[in-house]
């Protein structure tokens, strides 16, 4: 019987053992997990930086080539005061 009580404590030290490496296991994949969840947001990250970055210089080129045509409209397709008046008078005696 003494061998099967000396039996119990090696069984209880492996277990510690055992236990001890699954933990370190453990610790190691979720450190892992960790980095690998991190090296993934920078690069996610950096793309929508990236992303936002192209959409701001494509909205300024709207907008200048918007000014451009207003400014061109204005300088080609503005009537000229007078025409506004004469266009005017028609609509103004036959209202």
């Amino acid at each position: 019987m003494a061998s099967s009580n000396s039996g119990i404590p090696i069984k209880a030290e492996q277990d510690s053992d055992g236990s001890a490496q699954s933990t370190a296991d453990m610790t190691a994949f979720v450190q892992n997990l960790l980095i690998q969840m991190q090296t993934r947001f920078q690069a996610m990250s950096e793309n929508i930086i990236s992303k936002i970055d192209e959409m701001g210089a494509r909205i300024d080129e709207l907008e200048q080539s918007i000014n451009d045509l207003k400014a061109e409209m204005g300088s080609e397709g503005m009537p000229t005061p007078s025409k506004t008046k004469e266009d005017s008078k028609p609509s103004d005696s036959s209202a």
